[in-house]
């Protein structure tokens, strides 16, 4: 049975001429709704109507722990077993998200079919008990187009693993040697976590190198690239906090760019614009043919994240207070928080034989860029500790007026379903007034995200130094926020 299923992946593997499409493709979300009717619908709640016009009349089911089966034979097997006794029973399907793939198949350059691969776990109910996590295993699907209409034409599921395996995979987080092979296997030179519980932070660990044979410390300094927005964004909400600055005054009174001074639109950008990426600007000049900045559209109308515009404001903060940025966030947060390896730029008191040097996917070294100047958006250097003081101050809403907390928490712009842009942060909705409070940072050679949930005093912090070191945030999530985390990655599935 094993060897039938192995020769049926090699030809499937032949059949992938095309690269595997885009999330955002219709190609993409045609065959997730279809993977959605076939097990949210129908598996999941054993609604067999969903399988009979899903599947083809030719269907094939391939099981590495069980023989194949056809349409007829499948039905009858789902209708009589897993079904038959749903209230002492129940089997409930998830689908691994960030594990899909899907690869058009074309002949004569028409789209005749599709091949989904991806990762999905089994949970039980028995006799109304608490809900269990089964098993886990891959699974391949192809999908073909019949007179016009998507059928399910074969299905393969393989590498089953029982919740034993399973769980032994989950407390490799449980074991720092482990933790340091599953770094190695994914080619990750360095990784911070920091873990927030009861509103403290409660752990922090560095692992792997810094440099080539040199032990990351547990105060290895990273440069967390888009971190540092929310740090320019909290310095400016506790001057609003404090009555110094206005979220709706008009940014033109301290601060106009040059390149946009004649464009009318300069007169309507706010603070509350540019905290919730709604300026009309690119995310940096430099994408735009001329190098200038532009307004694209009117401040306010949509969301579109922007560099720019945290630049434009640290610009304008500077203008009235006579004060760098960095001078700004030592009185208000650094100094405060004792945040003492936290900076916007390099000076010659960072400590270089502590910073994480960046590296792409195939483990080159980048160069290390050492601006010496603040940006209000981009490259902050500071350490997992350092950013978990921070973010715990804001779970205490520590130097923020009622007001200006709930203006930073609420949905300003949505971004996708159940995500919006607040002040300064992205939110995740979980419904019921549950919600993530979330930045991420990318560039080369850094890959970061943080999370904090307001209503359960947790949080996360991760660090990478390689340009996909966003590859090991999924099972993290899912380990130190369990269910809240397979909804942040559900709504970014989505």
């Amino acid at each position: 049975m094993r060897k039938n299923i192995i020769l049926i992946c090699l030809f499937l593997t032949t059949l992938f001429a095309y690269s595997q499409v885009d999330k955002n493709s219709n190609l993409y979300k045609t065959i997730l709704s279809k993977d959605s009717l076939l097990f949210n619908i129908g598996f999941n709640t054993c609604d067999i109507s969903q399988f009979e016009n899903l599947l083809s009349e030719k269907f094939e089911f391939f099981h590495d722990k069980d023989s194949i089966s056809y349409k007829k034979e499948f039905l009858y097997n789902l209708r009589n077993g897993l079904c038959k006794s749903p209230t002492t029973y129940q089997s409930r399907r998830e689908l691994v998200s960030e594990s899909t793939e899907i690869y058009p198949l074309y002949k004569s350059k028409l789209l005749y079919g599709a091949i989904q691969t991806g990762n999905h776990k089994f949970y039980e109910t028995i006799a109304g008990n608490k809900e269990t996590f089964a098993s886990s295993a891959k699974f391949t699907h192809v999908w073909l187009l019949e007179n016009g209409i998507w059928k399910l034409t074969k299905s393969l599921s393989y590498n089953h693993q029982d919740n034993d395996i399973a769980n032994y995979q989950s407390s490799i987080f449980d074991n720092d040697t482990e933790i340091e092979k599953w770094l190695i296997e994914n080619k990750v030179p360095t990784l911070g976590i920091g873990v927030i519980k009861d509103g403290k932070l409660q752990q922090v660990k560095v692992f792997g190198e810094i440099k080539k044979g040199i032990s990351a410390p547990y105060n290895t300094i990273f440069n967390v690239a888009s971190l540092t927005k929310p740090i320019t964004a909290m310095v400016t909400l506790k001057l609003v906090s404090l009555g110094k600055w206005n979220l709706d005054e008009p940014i033109y009174k301290y601060w106009t760019d040059p390149d946009v001074s004649k464009d009318k639109n300069c007169k309507i950008l706010t603070t509350r614009h540019i905290l919730s990426h709604q300026t009309g600007f690119t995310n940096w000049r430099g994408n735009n043919k001329d190098g200038k900045l532009h307004f694209e559209f009117e401040p306010g109308t949509k969301y579109q994240y922007s560099g720019e515009g945290f630049e434009y404001l640290r610009k304008a903060l500077e203008a009235k207070f006579h004060k760098s940025l960095n001078e700004l966030a030592s009185e208000l947060i650094f100094k405060p928080l004792q945040m003492t390896d936290t900076k916007y730029f390099w000076d010659d008191k960072t400590d270089s034989s502590r910073f994480a040097i960046g590296y792409d996917e195939k483990g080159v070294e980048y160069e290390i860029e050492k601006n010496n100047i603040a940006n209000g958006a981009d490259n902050l250097l500071t350490t997992v500790e350092d950013y978990g003081k921070f973010l715990v101050s804001i779970l205490s809403r520590e130097g923020l007026t009622e007001k200006v907390f709930d203006d930073m928490v609420s949905h300003q712009v949505a971004t996708k379903k159940d995500k919006y842009f607040g002040l300064g942060f992205e939110l995740y909705d979980f419904g019921k007034g549950e919600y993530a409070i979330s930045h991420g940072g990318a560039d080369k050679g850094c890959q970061t995200i943080v999370f904090v949930l307001p209503k359960t005093k947790q949080g996360l912090i991760v660090f990478t130094n390689v340009d996909n070191g966003y590859k090991v945030y999924e099972k993290l999530l899912t380990h130190y926020l369990g269910e809240y985390g397979n909804k942040i990655i559900d709504i970014e599935t989505k």
